[in-house]
């Protein structure tokens, strides 16, 4: 006996699904668990690598295959591969309860990464751990954001947890060496953006070793490029100026 199966029907498993709702009909694409996010913070750059297929679907689970003429008629524009990024990006990703409460335990870790990577407490200059700085996000009722990625998310909680602990990003420590004929001016240019001038010496050249926030580090940069018009040299010493041993709340 046969069983007949419409042509429009393809039947996928193990899939993670994307839907948009666009021009009055739904759209939902295939794509492989995992991948979706990877896509959309940019380290999965390869297409083929997150879709299970390129076709688009009106119903993934039903395996539904959306008609052309809507396709042209929603997006303006019958090119799959154009489609599916567009869904991808702007599309709502369909998971369960039990993956998006993973997921957000998962971020929620990563985020905690993030800052104590770039983080020390600015009194002792120690380092926090992660597991602190989990509790400190749960003391302020930190919830993570779906749409945000885990970068933005930790730059968001550094700023909020200073209300309830000591703490800050770690100072950069910079070697910057300028011509003598542009040390003085620079560095008065220069000097609201240093935390620090640990040393500082003026003989054929002004060399500086100093502390600054990672923030400034850019503009740091361009100033010295463009001041001495690529004479002047900035040097990054260490990423973060740390002292041994961790940080703890007693």
């Amino acid at each position: 006996m046969s069983i007949f199966t419409p042509t429009n029907q393809i039947r996928l498993t193990n899939v993670a699904v994307v839907r948009m709702k666009k021009g009055g009909k739904r759209f939902e694409i295939a794509c492989y668990k995992n991948k979706v996010m990877s896509w959309r913070s940019g380290a999965e750059k390869d297409l083929d690598e997150v879709l299970q297929t390129s076709s688009v679907f009106n119903n993934v689970s039903k395996g539904q295959v959306a008609k052309k003429d809507d396709l042209s008629k929603a997006f303006g524009t019958d090119d799959l591969t154009e489609i599916c990024k567009q869904i991808l990006a702007k599309g709502e990703l369909q998971v369960s309860d039990k993956e998006r409460q993973s997921q957000l335990e998962t971020s929620f870790r990563d985020i905690a990464t993030i800052v104590a990577e770039k983080c020390v407490n600015p009194e002792t200059k120690r380092p926090y751990t992660v597991n602190l700085i989990e509790r400190a996000m749960k003391d302020i009722h930190y919830s993570v954001k779906a749409n945000k990625s885990t970068k933005q998310q930790a730059l968001e909680v550094i700023r909020q947890l200073k209300d309830s602990i000591e703490i800050q990003r770690a100072h950069m420590r910079l070697r910057l060496v300028l011509p003598a004929k542009d040390g003085k001016r620079l560095k008065e240019k220069l000097k609201p953006l240093l935390k620090v001038v640990e040393s500082e010496d003026f003989d054929d050249q002004l060399e500086m070793v100093c502390l600054v926030d990672p923030g400034c580090f850019r503009e740091i940069d361009e100033l010295i490029r463009c001041e001495t018009k690529g004479k002047g040299s900035l040097e990054v010493l260490s990423l973060k100026d740390v002292e041994e041993g961790d940080e703890r709340l007693e």
